[in-house]
């Protein structure tokens, strides 16, 4: 198992790097099911970077309590830190999400927004397994991630600029992954169900909605 990625020299510049290089949409792409999270009562959010989703959720439904689990403690009190007045709702692990074990269960709401891509399909795999067994039945899952369209589009800027991402965040953060997992054969593969898709900038965002259905063993 590779070592995490740190992202802690980039936790006062995150907003800003994302904001030069993609604008409002990525934003728009973490809250694209934002109304589907209101119901919901015990969260958990895996990296979610500096906490601009977490805080947005938070304010939306005043009835959440999150835990939010980053191997960056400089990330997670960014997230705090945005949270206000809200931050009492929120519990942090400093850990890496790919062994970190839910001491509190089950959870009906889970938020990767754009961490997925820090792993291997493998260990995606590993991590639907073990959040499968930590939810209940009708529990959401909300992801985040980018996408290589099948098209010439896909070809042309979607894979290229994937590289490009892949590449400045590992001379950035040590991130030692260079290819985005296969997260949805791995979420299928869990027991988790995609109820809903919405793409961006031409695929190359994707917003999805997930959901458990049945009995969990």
């Amino acid at each position: 198992m590779n070592p995490p990625p740190n992202f802690n020299r980039l936790a006062l510049l995150y907003r800003w790097m994302e904001m030069v290089s993609f604008g409002p949409w990525l934003m728009r792409c973490r809250c694209a099911f934002l109304d589907e999270c209101c119901s919901a009562r015990r969260g958990l959010a895996l990296g979610d970077g500096d906490g601009r989703f977490a805080a947005r959720l938070l304010s939306e439904n005043a009835a959440i309590q999150i835990e939010a689990v980053d191997a960056s403690p400089d990330m997670l009190k960014a997230l705090v830190h945005r949270a206000r007045p809200h931050a009492k709702r929120v519990r942090t692990h400093v850990a890496d999400m790919r062994v970190w074990q839910p001491e509190e269960l089950p959870y009906d709401l889970i938020i990767s927004h754009f961490s997925l891509d820090c792993l291997t399909t493998s260990e995606v795999e590993l991590l639907a397994g073990a959040l499968a067994r930590a939810v209940s039945p009708g529990s959401l899952w909300v992801v985040s991630e980018f996408a290589i369209p099948a098209n010439l589009y896909g070809w042309l800027v979607a894979r290229p600029t994937v590289a490009v991402l892949y590449r400045a965040f590992g001379w950035f953060t040590g991130l030692q992954v260079r290819s985005l997992p296969d997260h949805s054969t791995a979420l299928r593969q869990a027991g988790f169900t995609l109820e809903k898709r919405r793409y961006w900038l031409g695929g190359l965002l994707t917003s999805e909605l997930w959901s458990v259905c049945g009995e969990r063993d």
